[in-house]
């Protein structure tokens, strides 16, 4: 099908959404377009419906009026047989054409095999129903070749039937006569529905013998007032654009020697909604009260309702300060969030009409906009307005003071002033010039206004009636004209028939050359056509004859005014009509074309001329054509364009004109034009096609057809492309390869060559070639192979390291996404100066290990792939080795009352170490126990379930040797000493003590615990404890090394760890003795793979889990 869009656009870019029979559509624009379109991808049924188009932005949604989009098949006629009809000479025949339906009305051509229309008049009339309707029929009607043609103008179809046979065979009937009878309408009345402004026809085809005439009427005013007129040899009546006059009765009178037959019509005018007013978008400041009229009118009675933001108001969350009647919406009090876009819509059984009012709550400085020191002229009686519009936020109040500020302007009853702030004063008289000030109230922004009152020029007498005889000049008196004392005098001079009419003016002038005559304006109207309009012609006033050029067959009357230093006078009263004769077109049609899409015919089309030009009645269209280099022309007579010639070859030339004619003959003979019948398919494709290979393009060379077989213009050409795959096989990726492996490239023009880019490196192509016209395109091609060379390979798709020791690197790599050829190998260069070199010849081979490193150092690898062509891009890493794990040394603690919390910094670049804690309490037959395995990852430790006061001493495990941690804790007895010097001290202390310790037997102690559990020991335990990854990690197991992929340096350095930790305190948490070593050195660079980016900042120390997850671990 043929795409379809709907056009949805606002101004700024807005979001854009689309609903279709009420349900919101999965639709996405594309580069900020509301368009919708559908492309045909499923069945064309799907896209019928209702559609409404919004877009939204911050200051609210608006909404398009609904879009009735319905959607049809090509008509296409079944198969049919012909039929064949005989008739007595002086009967009536109809020759029915039954076209397909569809939902746009074709239309219908009547025409022969030699493809020339039937000849049509009061006898023989094409119907509304499309049949060929004969009110008697004679001897030479008989012919085999009647062909009805349907031509669908949307679907740029035409579907011609079977041809009917007609025999018409001799009867002495004929002699009699027969009465008149009605073929369509039938029965005695009919009632019709029209809407305003659509057309109607209404049709009276009658039939009899001699053929009947057909008068139409309307049986309450005259027919001219209904704005209808008569087509189709009077057997219809049209009204073009309908208006509410034409609804009534009307009458239709067939009539021949031997009686007369009435039909009578019922015409009923509705009307879809249309304003009658529209709200207007304005601004308003906070507090203001929004009052938005709407109002609408139509038959029936339209219903009114509002939406806002494209929601339903009954939708819409209820607000007391919201009221709405009918057609009016009241918000009061509004506020900053009442700016939103307002609908109102207006509905009937006809259709809908939608209005977007645009509200914006803002507070903005009145200003007045318009001009300062403009100068207002008006003459005596007059009205004079002076304009003042101001804008602002809230609504600025405007007032207006004259230079007699006696007396306030708005208590004469003449003067008013309208809400935008302009002035109207009423019957001005000279008093009334001079200066008037517009202000703001409350605010000192003005502007003045220069009023003028001038002396008028006043008609004192109108023009008379005269009786001329026919080719005599006719004079007509004029009114005199008073501009002071100066008295004029004017008289037309025309015969009422002929084309150029003449107006002379005479005037008397005035002694006074301050009130002389400057000029007079000669207005002529023609009237014969409802588009004619006043058109002035100026002449001086000492010219007292103006000669004017009129069109044939058309009425005019004229006016004259004079012009002073005053001003200009009121028009004289209008002449009489004038009328001038008929003539043969002077014109012809222009922009004569074919505009044939269709093989096999030829479609001439015109611009129509202009109706006043048609210079006569019975105006028609003489459309002449023949082939180029032919020597007879066809012709046929047509009221409009277009003019379809069946039975043409495909895209042959042909030579057109068309001429304008009338009932008295014809007009000026055209020049004429080329024109083509309509394109079809091409015949043939290129030949010797021919393909030269560079790398990744291709020249693509061949020979162009013979423009005899293209049947129409030469677009160009399109080469289509398949990749066939890789020259390697790889079989495996051959699939997915294929799928995205076609595409055209399209040649415009009639080239010989194209260059194709963008091929794929060892690969196998095919193409072929098509040649397209507007048509379409014509067949293909043989296919034609070629193949691209081999070339350098990608980078390889990853390379990832592992480090089993601290000398020893294992690389592993993927092969390159693209090898471009075959891959005979890798070449890997390390070292910081990139001076050691790996050859690696099997391409089979994706990993590599490197030992002999140096712990200390970091490396820059750079691996290439390797093919016949040469080595490609490098993938490059840093990376260093992993360093054996040593226990932590600087560990500290943090003592609670029933517990210690050990926390450690691991090193960076060490492998992960597991190590025990052993404690022993130093009470009667204590014991050491010991703790389960503890990594140096996890940075923390939790050593819980000790008894307040204990003494403990701690001890690290590892399974190379054990290390201490000497922790003497202070008895309970020397506790209770310390505290009770303190409260010799401190007597209020002593007293505070013992009541914590009445309260669970807390002690002072246990503030300087809490102390140091708030500032360490709280956020470890609030923030750390989550799932517990497993530290065991044995040295002879390989580990990720520290690796990166750019060629940044590190900042690595190696924290030292002692072998012991010798920490003593009391069991208050006090220290006795602090460990003292070297601190962790800063962190650097750590990746866990090569898809991993650049970390220029250390990440946090691992944090380990809580003792309730160290217990479910097993040792």
């Amino acid at each position: 099908i043929n795409n379809i869009m709907l056009l949805c656009k606002a101004i700024p870019t807005p979001s854009f959404r689309w609903v279709k029979d009420g349900k919101k559509l999965n639709w996405m624009g594309h580069n900020g377009s509301g368009n919708f379109t559908a492309h045909g991808d499923k069945p064309l049924s799907d896209y019928q419906g209702h559609y409404r188009c919004y877009a939204d932005n911050t200051l609210g949604t608006a909404m398009t009026h609904t879009v009735k989009l319905i959607t049809e098949s090509t008509p296409t006629l079944p198969k049919q047989k012909r039929s064949h009809k005989t008739a007595e000479e002086g009967a009536s025949v109809v020759l029915h054409c039954n076209p397909p339906r569809s939902s746009t009305i074709p239309h219908i051509h009547w025409m022969d095999k030699k493809l020339l229309h039937i000849g049509q008049s009061e006898r023989v009339t094409t119907g509304l129903d499309g049949n060929l309707y004969f009110a008697n029929v004679l001897k030479n009607d008989s012919r085999d070749d009647y062909t009805c043609n349907a031509q669908y103008i949307s679907a740029r179809t035409i579907l011609p039937k079977e041809p009917i046979s007609l025999t018409v065979t001799p009867s002495n009937d004929v002699a009699r006569g027969r009465k008149p009878q009605l073929m369509q309408p039938q029965g005695p009345h009919s009632s019709h529905l029209a809407l305003r402004g659509h057309s109607l026809v209404l049709e009276c085809i009658p039939k009899g013998l001699p053929t009947p005439s057909v008068l139409w009427k309307r049986m309450d005013v005259n027919l001219s007032e209904t704005g209808a007129w008569t087509d189709n040899h009077g057997r219809w009546l049209r009204f073009d654009s309908i208006t509410q006059k034409a609804d009534g009765e009307y009458e239709c009178l067939a009539s021949n020697t031997h009686g007369s037959v009435t039909h009578s019509y019922t015409v009923t005018v509705e009307a879809e909604p249309y304003w009658v007013k529209e709200p207007p978008s304005l601004l308003y400041s906070p507090g203001e009260t929004v009052r938005l009229d709407c109002q609408a009118e139509g038959i029936p009675t339209p219903t009114v309702t509002w939406s806002i933001n494209g929601e339903p108001v009954a939708e819409v969350d209820i607000d007391p300060r919201r009221r709405v009647t009918g057609g009016v919406l009241v918000l009061k009090d509004v506020v900053f969030g009442d700016t939103a876009v307002y609908q109102c819509e207006a509905t009937n059984k006809h259709g809908n009409i939608l209005k977007n009012t645009y509200i914006y709550v803002i507070e903005l400085p009145a200003q007045i906009l318009s001009s300062d020191g403009v100068v207002y002229q008006v003459t005596e009686g007059g009205v004079a307005r002076l304009h003042c519009e101001a804008f602002g936020s809230p609504r600025p109040q405007v007032t207006w003071e004259s230079e007699d500020l006696q007396n306030t302007l708005l208590s004469d009853s003449r003067v008013s002033q309208l809400t935008n702030g302009t002035l109207e004063l009423f019957n001005s008289s000279r008093e009334d010039s001079g200066v008037y000030t517009c202000s703001i109230t409350h605010n000192n922004t003005s502007i003045t206004a220069h009023l003028e009152v001038l002396k008028r020029t006043v008609m004192l007498i109108g023009p008379q009636a005269v009786q001329v005889t026919r080719g005599g000049d006719s004079w007509l008196d004029y009114p005199l004209l008073h501009i002071g004392s100066v008295h004029i005098h004017t008289s037309i001079s025309s015969d009422p028939l002929l084309h150029i009419g003449s107006v002379h003016i005479h005037t008397s002038i005035s002694s006074d050359p301050l009130l002389h005559i400057g000029s007079f304006v000669v207005e002529v109207k023609e009237e014969k056509h409802p588009e004619g309009k006043w058109e002035s012609h100026r002449v001086t006033g000492d010219v007292n004859h103006l000669e004017l050029h009129l069109l044939p067959y058309s009425t005019y009357r004229f006016r004259v005014s004079g012009v002073n230093r005053l001003g200009r006078s009121n028009p004289s009263e209008i002449s009489e009509a004038y009328s001038t004769l008929p003539t043969v077109p002077e014109s012809y049609p222009l922009n004569v074309r074919s505009e044939s899409t269709e093989p096999g015919t030829l479609v001439i089309m015109w611009e129509e001329i202009d109706r006043r030009l048609y210079n006569g009645s019975g105006f028609q269209y003489k459309v002449s054509w023949r082939q180029v280099q032919a020597h007879h022309w066809s012709h046929t007579h047509v009221p409009h364009p277009p003019y379809l010639v069946n039975g043409t070859r495909a895209f042959s030339s042909y030579e057109m004109k068309v001429q304008a004619v009338n009932s008295l003959g014809e007009g000026p003979h055209p020049v004429p034009v080329i024109g083509h019948s309509g394109e079809d398919y091409p015949l043939a494709s290129p030949s010797k096609i021919s393909v030269s290979v560079d790398n990744s393009s291709a020249i693509v060379r061949w020979q162009p057809v013979d423009t005899h077989t293209v049947q129409g213009h030469l677009l160009g050409y399109k080469i289509y492309l398949k990749r066939l795959g890789s020259q390697g096989g790889r079989k495996h990726r051959e699939v997915r390869e294929i799928k995205g492996g076609r595409w055209v490239v399209e040649v415009d023009g009639n080239k010989t060559k194209e260059v194709v880019t963008g091929l794929k490196l060892y690969s196998l192509y095919e193409l072929s070639m098509t040649t397209f016209n507007r048509k379409g395109e014509g067949p293909h091609s043989p296919t034609h192979p070629f193949r691209t060379p081999e070339g350098v390979p990608g980078p390889p798709a990853s390379l990832d390291f592992e480090s089993p020791s601290e000398t020893e690197l294992t690389l592993h790599w993927r092969p390159p996404t693209q090898p471009n050829g075959q891959l005979v190998g890798y070449v890997l260069q390390y070292q910081q100066s990139k001076s050691h070199v790996e050859v690696i010849y099997d391409p089979t081979v994706t990993h590599l290990p490197l030992d002999g490193l140096d712990p200390h150092s970091r490396y820059v690898f750079y691996l290439r792939g390797r093919t016949s062509a040469g080595q490609g891009p490098p993938i490059t890493r840093e990376c260093a080795t992993l360093l054996d794990g040593v226990p932590p040394s600087n560990i500290s603690t943090v003592v609670g009352e029933r517990s210690v919390n050990l926390s450690w910094v691991p090193g960076d670049r060490y492998r992960n170490h597991s190590f025990h804690i052993k404690y022993l309490s130093k009470t009667v037959g204590g014991k050491w126990e010991e703790s389960e395995q503890v990594n140096t990852l996890q940075a923390f430790y939790s050593l819980t379930g000790l008894q307040p006061g204990t003494h403990v001493v701690l001890h690290r495990s590892t399974f190379n040797q054990p290390s201490w941690l000497q922790s003497d804790f202070a008895t309970q007895g020397w506790f209770i000493g310390l505290i009770s010097a303190v409260v010799l001290l401190l007597l209020l202390l002593l007293v505070l003590c013992f009541i914590k310790r009445s309260k669970g037997g807390k002690y002072a102690v246990k503030d300087k615990e809490e102390s140091q559990m708030d500032s360490e020991a709280r956020p470890i335990k609030d923030e750390t404890f989550g799932e517990y990854s497993d530290g065991d990690e044995k040295r002879s197991v390989s580990q990720p090394s520290l690796c990166v992929e750019s060629k940044l340096g590190s900042d690595d350095s190696l924290a030292e760890y002692g072998d012991s930790v010798d920490i003593q305190f009391n069991e208050d948490g006090s220290f006795i003795g602090q460990y003292s070593g070297r601190g962790p050195a800063p962190t650097g660079n750590e990746s866990s793979g090569p898809a991993s980016p650049v970390n220029l900042d250390p990440p946090p120390p691992p944090i380990g889990p809580s003792f309730a997850g160290i217990l479910d671990r097993t040792s």
